[in-house]
């Protein structure tokens, strides 16, 4: 039976920035992976948060999370609709109770999802979240942990704390991640804003040179159990 993956993302995209050269490469050598998203990602600028109003963006959005995914050849794709940027007026519980659902439709050996002193609020509650809906009881499936960095969240915070210990040479699937990034039309930005197609390359290439690799990404292991 082939192993399972699960990426726990809080926005749309973060999943190809986070681990999606990673992931191309697993479901290349036979494993199955799936996603879930957990927000919505579009009402975090409007002054009061009204979801009829960004609907056909959202819409749009949905459109490209598929597409994206489709990409890389993921399963299935799980979508929520929690209020962009705003998880901390959620009840964790709420959050918990989504991954813990999706999780026993999945059951997955791996998860890679935030790491935990992001920027971004939505990423730390993720995170807070995943830790929480698997705890190491005796029958639970998931055997290994792994934060991502996010551009323009990971790098963004101060103190830098960010310290992989896991690295995955992308080489052969660069190209992958680069073209699923391209079907978030409406989330990317122009270089030198970090989530560029040019920052994506960049990033990978630093991630590479620190071990001696063309094309990385880098990881936090939160817990491997083997």
């Amino acid at each position: 039976m082939s192993k399972k993956i699960l990426i726990v993302a809080a926005h749309p995209d973060d999943e190809v920035l986070g681990c999606f050269g990673t992931v191309s490469k697993l479901i290349k050598e036979g494993y199955e992976a799936y996603t879930l998203i957990l927000g919505e990602g579009k009402t975090s600028r409007d002054e009061k948060r009204l979801v009829e109003n960004k609907k056909d963006e959202i819409k749009i959005l949905n459109n490209e999370i598929q597409k994206a995914n489709d990409v890389i050849g993921i399963k299935k794709v799980f979508v929520e609709t929690f209020p962009d940027n705003r998880f901390d007026n959620v009840d964790l519980l709420d959050i918990i109770k989504v991954i813990s659902k999706v999780k026993e439709v999945v059951k997955p050996d791996i998860i890679f999802t935030h790491y935990e002193h992001d920027l971004n609020i939505d990423h730390q509650i993720t995170y807070k979240a995943v830790i929480t809906a698997t705890r190491p009881m005796e029958n639970e499936c998931v055997k290994e942990i792994y934060s991502f960095e996010i551009l323009s969240s990971t790098e963004w915070n101060y103190p830098l704390s960010f310290s992989p210990d896991t690295y995955y040479d992308i080489s052969d699937t660069i190209d992958l991640k680069i073209e699923a990034m391209k079907e978030y039309r409406s989330e990317l930005c122009e270089y030198p804003h970090p989530r560029s197609l040019e920052g994506i390359e960049l990033n990978a290439k630093y991630q590479g040179m620190r071990i001696g690799k063309r094309y990385v990404e880098a990881f936090k292991s939160v817990r491997v159990i083997k």
